[in-house]
């Protein structure tokens, strides 16, 4: 009987100690263990080929070694507007997940530059954004992170550094203003170092990202990725990300006063019932937990549909402008809510029909109680002709029986 442990939830924790730009970024995934063929095979989706190219090599500094990220570009001078970048990431046919956290972290900058210089969101003219090295970085760190399949993502206080910085707008003061107004409400530090070390690519994708900032606690780390800074500063210029796992028993050790789950709620009387299901999918596709209609009653006695969509903080804001930009609806319920969750494992266990998987709980009362796959059982009912109902009851049996021998 092979067991595969589900009890623990796979988490990653950034240290930007340092502070994050949109190259460590990518370096520190890199080093982590995301495969460069897959990072370079996404991002060709963008057509940008002839554009850009993308190369990591070995770096160090002070004595800590990682992966250094060098994104050369050919014409740097071809800037982009806010829609632009939007048009392209959609037509590169990104999964929902790439596609959604990439537009959010586009956004967050976007909302950031239209507040300071006081303009609407679709007018902002990205100059250091728009070019093509930040767009590789921000789609490339949507595309790690998917990759990755992580569960929750931590992240301690970052350093913004301190002095001033040149750029598009003239000599600004560090943070410079889009990263100080992108990491409102996030722990920071400053003056560590001098110099800018957080860009507002990379505190963009943290904002995007990260579940919850916080210390961490109860944490079992499991692999470490370092991502080289170019920049000399006065400690080592390098991103920690870990990569580890939290005992699903030890989660409330991270609560905090921050939702950690959100509904997501829409009644419809006016739109069609066969554009539920690409819209249910692309939600999932998106992060969404779980997405599930409901059959109401509205006023003047209106048949309707209530679409429920249940999310994580990091992905609700993502889920609601989807629903808002792809349904009828002009308005969104979002509730917080509290989730239990009981310990569980999924083992597999050889049978007589092959492996067959199940969910094994354990119970407040420290009682046990499973249940077969139904995928794996109808798997084996569909390629052998018989009834599943047969087929579950003997599976059952000698799932219970092995079960049984074991203790």
């Amino acid at each position: 009987m092979t067991i595969i442990g589900r009890t623990e939830m796979k988490v990653l924790y950034y240290q930007p100690a340092c502070g994050i730009s949109g190259d460590m970024h990518l370096a520190a995934m890199i080093d982590l263990g995301v495969p460069e063929d897959h990072l370079r095979s996404e991002l060709d989706k963008l057509n940008l080929n002839v554009e850009f190219s993308i190369n990591f090599e070995p770096g160090s500094k002070m004595g800590i070694s990682g992966t250094r990220a060098e994104v050369q570009v050919v014409d740097q001078k071809h800037h982009r507007h806010h829609e632009k970048i939007v048009s392209m990431i959609k037509q590169a046919e990104f999964s929902g997940s790439v596609e959604a956290r990439a537009l959010n972290m586009f956004r967050l900058i976007a909302e950031a530059e239209a507040k300071i210089h006081d303009i609407p969101v679709e007018k902002v003219h990205f100059h250091e954004v728009g070019a093509i090295d930040s767009i590789i970085d921000i789609v490339g760190a949507a595309i790690c992170l998917e990759w990755l399949g992580i569960e929750r993502v931590l992240c301690q206080s970052v350093e913004v550094g301190s002095g001033y910085v040149n750029c598009a707008h003239g000599k600004l003061p560090v943070p410079a203003p889009a990263t100080q107004e992108i990491l409102s409400g996030v722990p920071c530090t400053y003056g560590t170092v001098t110099g800018e070390s957080t860009t507002p690519t990379g505190a963009a994708i943290l904002k995007a990202a990260v579940d919850e900032f916080l210390p961490m606690s109860a944490f079992v780390p499991a692999k470490v990725g370092y991502g080289i800074g170019h920049k000399d500063f006065e400690i080592p210029n390098v991103l920690r990300v870990v990569l580890g796992e939290i005992a699903d028993q030890d989660a409330d050790v991270l609560l905090t006063d921050v939702p950690k789950h959100y509904k997501i709620e829409a009644n419809f009387d006016d739109m069609a019932a066969e554009n539920f299901e690409p819209l249910a999918k692309d939600l999932i596709d998106a992060g969404a937990g779980d997405v599930y209609f409901t059959p109401i009653i509205m006023k003047k006695s209106r048949p309707a549909t209530c679409l429920s969509v249940l999310s994580d903080s990091t992905h609700v804001t993502l889920l609601a402008d989807m629903i808002l930009n792809r349904s009828s609806t002009i308005g969104l319920r979002i509730l917080p809510f509290a989730k239990r969750v009981l310990p569980r494992q999924i083992k597999k266990i050889e049978t007589s029909f092959g492996q067959v998987s199940i969910k094994q709980v354990t119970q407040p009362d420290g009682r046990q109680r499973w249940k077969s796959e139904y995928e794996d059982v109808q798997l084996i009912a569909v390629s052998r002709g018989l009834d599943f109902r047969s087929v579950k009851q003997r599976i059952d049996f000698e799932i219970q029986k092995k079960l049984d021998e074991a203790q």
